[in-house]
């Protein structure tokens, strides 16, 4: 029953942020919007190219999709609202969060053009410098549960919430969920400007629902990450658990696609020399910061 229920929650979640990405970028809010472009892709043709691999093709999008309800199977809405509380939780996130660039490698590759594939490398360079703006924070908020359960995580911060407790690791990990959402100003894998779409550029009906319904549902799962590990969970007065989970979910989400659209996009190769040469030193600050304090102030 949780599991039908988390599912159709990221669903649901995935159509807001739909909602409120159209808003901004049409700058009229319909909120039945989304659901005109769903039926206007699935009554579409798919055209598929010409000399493709075909198993890469067909198989990226729905790999898409499973890899952000994997990360999200782990992801508490409440104490006892998570498909699988596993013990090792936490790194499982990070694991999942892997096959995301799986499927946008296999659906440059799959597609055979030459802007799919250029936007599937470019990711491959955003992984380069990300992945450890992910593991590293990560591995602070463990440090202070003592913990890899995401229940333990949440129930740690009942003092104070991770937000507070290590700023630099949030600001980290909310910069390293958009360049794994690849939200602007992090969206080089399909930049409609110089890659026309990238590695979303061959794909048609059904399977570009497919694929814009994985990012869709990975922009909810990395928010609803950020709010375990970072702003409490499920904890807040009045409203249920659930609900204060739902609230902080959608705020961050929106903050996501907000700051995106004010920013301009950022060149690969100072997407990466800003990771390594600023995030990753500031990551191992804020390691030693937090096993400072656990020490001091459990």
């Amino acid at each position: 029953m949780n599991t039908l229920v988390i599912v159709l929650s990221l669903l649901a979640g995935a159509y807001l942020v739909a909602v409120l990405e159209a808003w901004l970028a049409t700058g009229r809010f319909r909120l039945a919007a989304p659901a005109w472009a769903a039926v206007a892709l699935l009554g579409r043709e798919s055209i598929v190219p010409r000399t493709p691999d075909r198993i890469f093709f067909e198989t990226a999008p729905v790999l898409l999709l499973i890899a952000a309800l994997l990360a999200a199977a782990v992801l508490p809405l409440s104490p006892s609202m998570v498909m699988a509380n596993l013990a090792t939780g936490a790194l499982f996130v990070n694991a999942a969060l892997a096959y995301v660039l799986v499927a946008l490698l296999m659906a440059g590759w799959g597609s055979d053009s030459a802007y799919a594939l250029v936007g599937g490398w470019r990711f491959l360079g955003q992984v380069i410098a990300y992945s450890m703006l992910i593991v590293m924070p990560i591995t602070a908020v463990a440090m202070r549960a003592e913990s890899l359960l995401t229940t333990d995580i949440v129930s740690s911060q009942e003092a104070v919430w991770n937000i507070l407790y290590q700023p630099i690791g949030f600001v980290l990990f909310f910069v390293a969920s958009m360049a794994v959402a690849f939200l602007p100003p992090f969206d080089l894998p399909i930049a409609v400007g110089d890659l026309a779409g990238g590695v979303e550029a061959e794909y048609t009906g059904v399977r570009l629902a497919v694929f814009r319904l994985g990012r869709m549902v990975l922009v909810i799962t990395l928010a609803a990450a950020t709010t375990v590990f970072y702003l409490g969970g499920w904890m807040g007065p009045v409203l249920p658990p659930w609900a204060w989970s739902a609230i902080k979910i959608l705020a961050v989400s929106a903050a996501m696609l907000l700051g995106g659209y004010t920013l301009p996009r950022i060149r690969e190769a100072h997407l990466l020399a800003w990771c390594w040469k600023l995030g990753i030193p500031l990551a191992l600050i804020n390691l030693f910061i937090v096993g400072v304090m656990v020490l001091i102030w459990p």
